[in-house]
């Protein structure tokens, strides 16, 4: 399958560019190598695509066949001096062109190309910028079938929570509590017996574990769920099918017949805080305007700031999410990086602020994928009251 070189030319003259040149080696550059439809060479190999005009492609003499995708005049070298006279070859003529590369490393999830390359480009008298946008464009985006597996995906992993719900209920009425390890486990059951697969299990963390962002329950390690505890569950998961995209999402149960007045208040703000930057981003498409996934973490993390909890918000508010639950798309992220990535259609991102305190702690995530129409679709059912587990 050829790469699209009529959309990609028609994005670097949207965004003023001259080319875009695509570097990997051994896969290292795992993006570029989704973009032009290929495995790893165990040689390094590059593709120039110019804004106007035919691309060109390097690579090694030993193997003449790679990156075939890509159209255009083909150059192979041999030497170490051949490969930097080939590179300088690629981009002759051109003065601002896009790489895999971030200033400063500040988006670490697009600086996929190794600074000796990007010092050898440079050297050759033309500007770098980040082809942070580009990526999503072309390998961060849905198409029609990814957005319905995703549907799908999310309709089930909505019953695995009924699942896990229902397990640790049951099993507390008959043995006056549950580790959680074996709800984890049973949620994996369901995966299996569904048709889903996952990267990694669940989630399953009570009180104090819950104040754990990434908490893993392991054999022997995990906790006991008993009466009058608060848990979380954070289940993602996707259909074992070729190109499928993940649902991933947090909600809180309470095995007893009330949350402390504690809870249901942190959660309150956390539930407050999701909805505002879901808000955001639907007025600003609902408008028009661009917006990028920094300005929603703002949003977000502004309610508990001003909760007074700010101090516990202690990750992102979301990411991007496609054949990987984390994505290569633009982050909700003001805090670990400062994503200026802009919020684009056809993409999908998740909304999960969370306060951790040492007692406990609360999340709550939803999907939003924003249709082609620059519509936005909110997955997963937002969570306005803590499930009440009955036992």
């Amino acid at each position: 399958m050829s790469i699209d070189l009529s959309a990609i030319q028609t994005a670097l003259c949207s965004m003023q560019l001259d080319g875009w040149l695509l570097y990997d080696f051994r896969g290292l550059n795992v993006l570029a190598l989704r973009v032009v439809g290929h495995d790893p060479q165990s040689r390094r190999v590059a593709a120039y695509i110019p804004a106007r005009g035919e691309p060109k492609v390097l690579v090694h003499a030993i193997e003449p066949g790679a990156w075939s995708n890509v159209p255009g005049e083909r150059r192979r070298y041999l030497r170490w001096s051949e490969f930097r006279s080939g590179m300088q070859w690629l981009v002759a003529g051109s003065k601002r062109i896009a790489m895999e590369y971030s200033p400063f490393n500040d988006n670490p999830y697009v600086s996929r190309v190794d600074g000796g390359t990007i010092e050898l480009v440079k050297s050759f008298g033309v500007e770098l910028e980040s082809s942070g946008d580009l990526i999503q464009l072309f390998e961060a985006r849905w198409d029609a079938e990814q957005w319905q597996m995703h549907q799908r995906a999310s309709e089930l992993n909505q019953q695995a929570f009924d699942i896990g719900w229902d397990f640790i209920g049951d099993q507390i009425r008959k043995h006056g509590g549950v580790r959680e390890y074996a709800v984890q486990q049973r949620i994996m059951e369901f995966f299996a017996a569904n048709g889903l697969t996952t990267y990694h299990p669940p989630i399953v963390g009570v009180n104090a574990n819950a104040g754990d962002p990434h908490y893993e329950p392991l054999p022997g390690r995990d906790a006991v769920i008993g009466r009058d505890d608060l848990v979380l569950l954070d289940i993602w998961c996707r259909l074992d099918q070729p190109r499928a995209v993940y649902s991933d999402l947090t909600k809180m149960g309470f095995t007893g017949d009330r949350p402390s007045a504690r809870h249901e208040e942190v959660f309150r703000i956390v539930a407050a805080a999701r909805d505002a930057g879901i808000r955001l981003a639907q007025e600003a498409f609902s408008a028009g305007k661009e917006i990028r996934g920094f300005e929603v973490d703002d949003a977000t993390r502004r309610v508990i700031a001003d909760a007074g909890y700010g101090d516990f918000f202690i990750h992102r508010t979301g990411h991007n999410m496609g054949q990987e639950t984390h994505g290569n798309g633009a982050h909700i992220d003001n805090l670990e990086t400062r994503d200026t990535r802009r919020l684009l259609p056809g993409t999908c991102f998740t909304i999960e602020p969370g306060i951790y305190l040492p007692e406990f702690g609360v999340r709550s995530e939803v999907d939003v994928f924003i249709d082609w129409d620059g519509e936005l679709h909110v997955t997963g059912g937002l969570q306005t009251e803590i499930k009440r587990i009955s036992i």
